[in-house]
């Protein structure tokens, strides 16, 4: 039996354990911890706070089981205040050890806080090279301790004394800069010394001022880079000296004559630095500062380059092996001249595959002489390969690819022994990594890189369980409420830059509600959704009132199912799913999501209206929508996903029929996906709920295009926006939307975790988990694990001579509800490892049916090869989905007759060689 661990991974907020919360934005915070083990019946009565403030210890008592985000139980700091904090916890007869100290430092809490005012060179043109304001600080003794308080208009990097301030990326990085600027606390103790000592901030055009969206849109916040700071220094004799920027700092042009996070950065390494310059002191509101929520953009990993080679154009290419988020790092010795880096993400015919990227030049440029390493510091490109002018014999060994992102946790792994599906999953967590840069955007490279509200509302539970995203999401659903428009419409991205009246369109406004939903669901953290409330009902109100008294929401402007494989390249809105039936589908979601949200927080008025708005909705929908037999309109398989999985089927005889329907749009496909953004993660979970799991493994697995793991085979390293964003002759999609590092498709990795593997939250922040996995005999094992609010949770899976066993870890403090394949009686376990062996049901070898119909034998895998073998070659249809078109009307026909259906009844040429090659298969 094991004894019990002193508390461990004590953290504030959504903060990460492990490093002080500095500069936190709050002067309450809550803690949470882990115990990672304890006796097996063991249960957590009662805890005790500690905490040291101004060096005088008092310790707070609590008789609860709580240990998620509990409530801050002293005073509230003070602005700058710090305190040390440790936990004890027991049960009714004894003590855990204390934990080890952490340390939490309130920021600046109020305007009145600030000194400082915001600085601008008085020429800040917007071609003009990136400028530098800089001042100095004479101390007259030794630092003990010293804080800079910073933030910008467009980007800054600060430098004390010659070194780079912190580790952070992009800083302050981007918010509703209207409503929401962000503001770090650097602690800089290290970096200065008694007597002089000089501070600088370099300033770029980042997205305050640089280009920003698709339009052309530039300097879309002001024309005017500026920046705020405010160093705060104690010295070993008590005194305290402040250095802020006002009037008396001083302006220069840099090295970096041009600098656009689309366009790249141009670098002059030969050319002086201006002359000193005046700078303005901007009148600015200092209540639009807020502390960050979640951890900043930062260097994560560095990738040597895989190869370099000549394109045949006589050009230097350089391979990283990977897509990914960052920049070009290049040593170069004894150059003279420029030195050129442009930027893809695949090879067309050889060359760099540039099309995507639209109008972004994605090119990073230095004018060298002599020795140097050479990277940005003001911009960031999504890349692959890298074409290098300017270097003569580059070696692999001088340039690597810098990898950034928000430095989110990571918290959630799946893995099988299927290779393209592990290769899959690396690709989700690639594309999240390349997208979530600050804020979750659509894409990394083209000129976009936007906060799509459709992408982040079906990708964020598969975020949630790969990344710790409670704090990067909490700030950026502040930036929606704050970005929201007074009648309850929510923009299509966040923060808005694209600036429509009355925006409102299905699956993307819907993020107003599903996303807050998801964080509370995956955390345990109800505040989310009290502070999100207000945002959440305004959203649905704007769709009742588009819906109207009969509460279908029908006409105007939607995306639809975005992205349909069938759409056109040139028309991505052409969806097989109505969007009338979409939209109408999404209203009685949300509405629902608003009633539990609001049954959370104790508001049972709220619960109650949309609790039955709700109801009325899905009356609605199922009458205009949905024919007695469960037939729903379009008749398209995301529709039947959506009516399926939000409860929009009135009866069971309604449901068990459009789940058939369903099953038969994904065989008449071809075991193809035949959804966009919005039905997409919704399908597997339908089929799986309506008894069809199999044809999800195959949906799943099917590696013809469209599918999920055809870009797999396809060489993809992250996921792509479109299902053929690169064709299978190698050449790239026509369409003008093709990038290849696309997360939303991604989304059914969540699907991977709750049910491949079984690790599902029962109960918000996993306090009960729900272990159901769903094995398959496509699969021989698979396993998950997350990082839960109460520590690791494991699942893990396999199938071996004729038994099927099962492992599960269940952290202290969470308990898990586990349905073992084949058993219908579920068994509750605590804490601690188990194990069980059941009789494997997919060990005997899958059998045709005696006498099959058409179905049954496209369901026999082996059969349905052999058909489909001998059609390709007969010259009867060209792949497995153009058979299984032809079968669609036959499929409760017998399969005898499957050649004559196969072949319009012989009037399509080839059917006696189809059937002569089949029946000797």
């Amino acid at each position: 039996m094991p004894d019990l661990a002193a508390p461990s991974a004590l953290r504030f907020e959504h903060h990460p354990a492990g490093r002080p919360a500095l500069g936190i934005g709050t002067a309450t915070p809550r803690l949470s911890w882990v115990v990672t083990a304890a006796p097996d019946d063991w249960s957590q009565a009662r805890y005790e706070l500690e905490i040291t403030r101004g060096g005088q210890a008092e310790v707070h008592p609590a008789a609860s089981g709580e240990q998620v985000l509990v409530a801050w139980p002293s005073a509230p700091l003070a602005a700058r205040e710090s305190a040390s904090v440790r936990v004890r916890v027991g049960d009714a007869a004894a003590w855990s050890d204390w934990s080890a100290p952490a340390e939490v430092e309130a920021g600046l809490l109020a305007p009145a806080d600030w000194t400082a005012r915001f600085v601008s060179p008085r020429d800040t043109a917007l071609d003009a090279p990136a400028p530098i304001v800089a001042s100095a600080l004479e101390l007259p003794g030794e630092v003990v301790k010293a804080r800079l308080y910073a933030t910008a208009h467009g980007l800054y990097v600060a430098r004390i004394n010659g070194e780079r301030v912190g580790d952070e990326q992009l800083a302050p990085g981007w918010t509703a800069y209207r409503h929401r600027l962000r503001y770090q606390t650097h602690d800089v103790t290290a970096l200065l010394h008694a007597g002089g000592n000089d501070v600088e901030i370099l300033l770029g055009n980042g997205w305050y001022r640089g280009r920003l969206g698709f339009q052309g849109g530039r300097a879309i916040y002001g024309d005017r880079l500026a920046a705020l700071a405010q160093l705060e220094v104690t010295l070993a004799d008590g005194s305290t000296h402040v250095l802020n920027t006002d009037g008396g700092w001083t302006a220069r042009e840099s090295r970096i004559v041009g600098d656009d996070l689309y366009d790249g950065q141009r670098t002059d390494l030969t050319r002086a630095e201006g002359d000193r310059t005046p700078v303005d002191v901007l009148d600015a509101d200092l209540s639009l500062l807020v502390a960050p929520d979640g951890p900043p953009v930062r260097i994560t990993q560095v990738l040597p380059a895989v190869s370099v080679t000549t394109s045949p154009s006589g050009k230097t290419l350089v391979d990283f092996g990977q897509n990914l988020v960052g920049w070009v790092r290049v040593t170069v010795s004894g150059a003279a001249g420029e030195v050129t880096i442009r930027h893809a993400e695949v090879l067309e015919d050889g060359e760099l595959g540039v099309r995507p990227l639209r109008t972004a030049r994605a090119t990073d440029s230095y004018v060298v002489d002599g020795d140097a390493v050479l990277e940005p510091e003001l911009t960031f490109h999504g890349f692959r390969y890298a074409e290098v002018t300017g270097v003569d014999d580059l070696l692999a060994a001088d340039i690597e690819a810098v990898v950034i992102h928000s430095d989110l946790e990571r918290t959630g792994w799946f893995d099988s022994d299927h290779e393209l599906l592990n290769q899959f999953h690396d690709n989700v967590v690639w594309g999240m990594r390349g997208n979530f840069v600050d804020v979750p955007t659509d894409c990394p490279q083209r000129d976009e890189r936007l906060g799509w509200t459709g992408d982040i509302q079906v990708f964020s539970p598969t975020a949630s369980f790969l990344y710790d995203t409670a704090g990067f999401l909490g700030s950026w659903l502040a930036d929606l409420a704050a970005e929201q428009q007074k009648d309850g419409s929510v923009p299509y991205v966040i923060p808005d830059v694209i600036r429509r009246p009355g925006p409102a369109t299905a699956a993307w406004g819907d993020a107003a509600t599903i996303v807050p939903w998801v964080i509370y669901q995956r955390t345990g953290d109800r505040d989310v959704l009290e502070r999100q409330l207000p945002s959440m009902r305004g959203w649905v109100d704007r769709m009742a009132a588009l819906a109207g008294d009969n509460l279908l929401w029908s006409g105007g402007f939607q995306f639809g199912d975005w992205l349909d494989p069938t759409a056109p390249p040139e028309d991505p809105f052409r969806a097989k799913a109505d969007p009338d039936v979409i939209a109408t589908a999404h209203l009685a979601r949300s509405a629902e999501v608003v009633a539990l949200a609001a049954e959370v927080i104790g508001d049972a008025d709220t619960a109650r209206e949309y609790g039955e708005l709700a109801t009325k909705v899905r009356d609605a929908f199922a009458r205009e929508y949905v024919t007695p037999g469960g037939r729903v309109l379009s008749d398209a398989a995301t529709t039947y996903a959506l009516a399926l999985q939000w409860a929009l089927l009135p009866d069971a005889a309604q449901r068990k029929n459009a789940g058939d329907r369903l099953a038969d749009l994904v065989r008449g496909a071809g075991f193809r996906i035949s959804t966009g953004f919005v039905g997409t993660p919704l399908m597997t979970d339908a089929l799986a709920d309506t008894g069809h799991a199999d044809l999800a493994y195959r949906l799943l697995l099917q590696t013809g295009c469209p599918s999920w793991l055809y870009p797999v085979t396809m060489g993809a390293t992250t996921v792509w926006e479109r299902w053929d964003s690169m064709l299978p002759d190698g050449s790239i999609n026509p369409g003008e939307m093709t990038s290849f590092n696309h997360y939303a498709l991604g989304a059914v990795a969540d699907w991977l975790h709750r049910r491949v593997a079984g690790l599902a939250p029962g109960a918000p922040g996993y306090q009960l988990i729900e272990v159901r996995p769903l094995p398959s005999r496509r699969l021989a094992w698979a396993s998950a694990r997350h990082i839960t609010p109460y520590g690791e949770a494991s699942v893990a899976w396999e199938r071996s001579g004729g038994d099927l066993r099962l492992e599960l870890t269940v952290p202290v403090g969470a308990t898990a509800v586990v349905t073992l394949p084949g058993q219908e009686t579920p068994v509750e376990v605590r804490h601690g490892r188990y194990e069980w062996t059941v009789p494997d049901a997919y060990a005997p070898e899958e059998q045709a049916p005696a006498e099959p119909t058409i179905r049954q034998l496209m369901d026999h895998e082996p059969s349905w090869d052999r058909l489909v073998s001998a059609a390709r070659e007969a010259g009867v249809a060209t792949d497995e989905a153009a058979l299984a078109d032809r079968l669609t009307r036959f499929l409760d026909a017998p399969a005898t007759t499957v050649v004559d259906a196969a072949t319009a009844d012989g009037f399509i040429p080839g059917a006696d060689r189809m059937r002569a090659l089949y029946e000797t298969e």
